[in-house]
């Protein structure tokens, strides 16, 4: 049994990103500067290879090497450490999920199958398989609109009710009404929601435990977050609504919101460059200048 248990992940969980040099190289240096700024924010815990980490353009002895990075840099800090599992057979990502945990992962995240569209039960069958190699605690995450697989409040009613140590990750658009569904039919689960927080507060107040968001102000979400636990609902509220036109326009497209979050870490002096891999978005003259405004509207 880990460090953590389900009921532990909770807070203001980053997704974090995947520096790279100019040259479209994995840049090590800013990566550990990155999770030194992370960890130094405050967070409860940080999740590596989500989406917003650009894991399908990574090459695998990159990721290992990163898994190993990020492990060992974090050793002892005082947040959970999860890695996400990605892999489209179960086979491998039973194999992965293994890894990761004997690596020393305190959670993973679990982002099912949906290339070429497998069943409802073939999907089920690969998150049974995976919570039942390892006991640490496993972010079960439901993303439809980048997976395009639909999945029931009661299909993962029906994980929750099998496996004590599951999680979930629950962003679709919206959320809310899906969460209080799943949550009437699985009360002790435990919900996080990703979706640039878009949510956080409604989340919160559905029975949510947290929020993943990207990593590039974190500190926000946390100023959210501990607002909402000491009971200040109406600071929390205005802080929210100010970032709220932000996230909502860069949200639009996954790839741009993955850009405007490195470009800000770089604007920061947290990494390198902002580099990304390719395909990725482009951004304008007006983007920069909503970036700019964005800083200085929230002293970053």
């Amino acid at each position: 049994m880990g460090r953590y248990q389900a009921i532990d992940i909770e807070g203001v969980n980053p997704i974090v990103a995947m520096p790279f040099k100019a040259n479209g190289e994995i840049d090590p240096l800013s990566f550990t500067q990155l999770l030194e700024h992370l960890a130094a924010t405050g967070v409860q815990g940080m999740t590596l290879f989500g989406i917003a980490s650009e894991f399908p353009k990574l090459e695998e002895p990159e990721r290992e090497r990163l898994a190993e990075i990020f492990i060992s840099e974090l050793a002892g800090a005082p947040l959970f450490r999860a890695i996400s599992v990605t892999d489209h057979s179960s086979e491998v990502a039973v194999k992965r999920a293994r890894h990761y945990q004997a690596l020393g992962a305190d959670a993973l995240m679990l982002l099912p199958p949906f290339f070429l569209q497998p069943s409802p039960q073939a999907i089920q069958q690969h998150i049974f398989a995976v919570l039942e190699a390892v006991d640490i605690p496993v972010m079960v995450q439901y993303a439809p609109s980048e997976t395009g697989l639909p999945i029931t409040p009661q299909q993962l009613a029906d994980v929750a009710a099998r496996y004590p140590h599951a999680v979930f990750k629950i962003e679709c658009n919206p959320p809310v009404e899906y969460t209080k569904e799943f949550l009437q039919l699985a009360r002790q689960a435990n919900v996080l929601n990703g979706y640039a927080g878009l949510y956080m507060l409604q989340m919160l107040a559905a029975g949510g435990k947290g929020v993943m968001p990207g990593c590039s102000f974190s500190e926000i979400y946390l100023r959210i977050y501990r607002h909402w636990q000491a009971g200040e609902v109406e600071q929390a509220n205005r802080l929210h609504q100010a970032l709220l036109p932000y996230i909502q326009r860069w949200m639009s497209h996954c790839e741009y919101i993955i850009q405007i979050e490195k470009t800000i870490l770089q604007r920061r002096n947290i990494i390198a460059t902002d580099y990304c891999r390719h395909p990725g978005w482009q951004l304008t003259a007006d983007d920069h200048l909503m970036i700019a405004q964005f800083l200085s509207q929230f002293s970053l």
